[in-house]
């Protein structure tokens, strides 16, 4: 994902989902590389997440579905909000963002 072909709004959501951590590494899933795509559609009153989990068999992966559901509804409460869980491309740490490596260690 390209954050500067983010309109601001999306680039929001991003900074948003900053505090969905994956509670397995305590980084959050937007520095592991877990985030894909984000997309707003103010017309539509849309929101819609495209991402993975680092494995799928990830056993928190609905808390962590969940969590980025409450933190997006809880700023855009009139907004529906889509989690849309892909397994393509396959995640791997490449994704992971220099931040992200730092939080770990």
């Amino acid at each position: 994902m390209n954050i500067h072909d983010l309109t601001a709004d999306e680039q929001q959501i991003l900074l948003l989902l900053k505090n969905v951590m994956d509670p397995e590494v305590a980084v959050n899933i937007v520095d592991l590389g877990l985030v894909y795509e984000v997309h707003l559609n103010k017309e539509e009153k849309q929101i819609h997440v495209v991402m993975t989990l680092s494995t799928r068999g990830c056993p928190l992966g609905d808390t962590i579905l969940q969590n980025v559901e409450v933190v997006l509804q809880s700023h855009y409460p009139d907004f529906a909000v889509k989690v849309e869980l892909v397994w393509e491309p396959e995640w791997t740490p490449d994704l992971i963002t220099d931040a992200g490596r730092e939080m770990i260690g």
